[in-house]
């Protein structure tokens, strides 16, 4: 798919023009700085450093790089949870200022109503959405057949597995139907069977909706498996290294060695070796 291959904005009129079509469509993250002031010090702490890549429509893309390199800071900047001090984020061509129902955001953490059932907690979003009762029933009903749990519907998050309580999540946030899905870590919490499992799982979730996604993680295997692109972040402070393209065709199987390829260099561009 097609996408943006450096680390800076384009400048000239026919990069210019690629630029503007994924603006379009997509979410670009242009220039983005994020200064703290320093901790009793006076010193200010850079968190990141003219960070700018895009993402087209449809695009798998995931975000990889080594602790300290200001993931976190930067999906919090996407998500239109904080404010950078330099740069913008686009979505569609539109700059993002706070949260937006364009924006589907999953976390690590679960985030369920305990006291709601799978079916009101995959409906809450659609609440405040200018569809009528029928239309939420259906996109709920549309929503749990997607994720495989509707004949948990009328359970509560109590009773459900780790990994079920992130396909409540995923659902969720698909369910106002966002230009974007936005994912923290979203596997993090769960053991590595889960997570393989789930990570197939989202892969056909994106293969049904066509959803743009980009999906943060610190498990490099984890994004060459689900990534059309992976940018690789390197720290101090937080700035793209290189935006690598995996170009092995899916279903990706871990013992193939162009897999291996691709997790060796992107290991070795952040710093964690062969």
């Amino acid at each position: 798919m097609a996408g943006v291959n450096d680390g800076s904005m384009a400048e000239t009129d026919t990069d210019g023009d690629a630029e503007r079509a994924v603006e379009e469509s997509g979410v670009a993250v242009d220039r983005i700085g994020k200064t703290y002031e320093g901790n009793g010090d006076g010193n200010p702490v850079r968190a990141l450093d003219d960070v700018s890549f895009a993402v087209d429509e449809g695009e798998f893309v995931c975000l990889v790089g080594p602790s300290g390199c200001g993931k976190t800071t930067l999906f919090r900047i996407i998500a239109g949870l904080a404010e950078a001090t330099d740069g913008e984020v686009r979505l569609a061509g539109t700059p993002v200022t706070g949260p937006t129902t364009d924006m589907g955001v999953v976390f690590q953490e679960y985030h369920l109503f305990p006291w709601l059932t799978v079916e009101e907690n995959v409906g809450f979003g659609l609440e405040r959405s200018d569809r009528s009762e029928a239309e939420q029933a259906e996109r709920v009903d549309e929503m749990l057949d997607l994720v495989g749990l509707t004949e948990f519907r009328d359970s509560h998050p109590k009773s459900l597995s780790g990994g079920m309580k992130q396909r409540v999540a995923i659902a969720r946030s698909l369910a106002v139907d966002p230009e974007l899905l936005l994912m923290d870590e979203p596997f993090g919490a769960v053991d590595a069977q889960t997570r393989e499992m789930l990570q197939r799982e989202l892969l056909d979730v994106w293969g049904s909706t066509g959803k743009t996604v980009l999906f943060v993680t610190h498990d490099v295997a984890e994004a060459v498996t689900l990534a059309d692109r992976i940018v690789v972040m390197a720290a101090e402070p937080g700035r793209v290294a290189e935006l690598v393209d995996v170009d092995v065709p899916r279903p990706r199987e871990r013992g193939d060695p162009a897999f291996g390829e691709h997790v060796a260099r992107v290991r070795e561009l952040i710093g964690a070796g062969p």
